[in-house]
């Protein structure tokens, strides 16, 4: 699930704590690892939503291979922190971390004209 990854002499290098967080696959075990308190119902809607933006973020600001243990915790601490709360104030169409909700900006079909149109179908059918 962890992508963040730089390159380093021509090879394909990591943080080791990101390998480390390569084992997890739930949002919940990435929250529960850092110490994250959460909202089950939040974590329920928005998981595959909350690791992509959490991604995101570590892409934009990659953990140096080098940096100290601790340091490295808090910085992934920080992401995944900034990535679920993006999801408690937001939500996924609102935040378009995933291309179908890129794509679909400012397309919107009202309650109304579902309506209609379905009253239109049994009309005709």
């Amino acid at each position: 699930m962890i992508r963040a990854r730089r390159l380093s002499k021509g090879h394909d290098t990591m943080h080791p704590l990101l390998q480390s967080l390569e084992r997890f696959s739930a949002a919940e075990e990435f929250l529960d690892f850092f110490g994250i308190a959460y909202r089950p119902e939040v974590v329920h809607v928005n998981r595959l939503h909350i690791l992509k933006r959490f991604n995101q973020y570590l892409a934009r600001t990659p953990i140096p291979e080098d940096l100290d243990e601790t340091a490295a915790w808090n910085a992934c601490k920080e992401h995944l922190t900034r990535a679920y709360q993006d999801f408690v104030t937001s939500n996924a169409a609102q935040e378009k971390v995933f291309k179908v909700f890129q794509e679909q900006e400012g397309k919107s079909i009202s309650l109304e004209s579902l309506k209609t149109s379905l009253a239109t179908r049994k009309r005709s059918g």
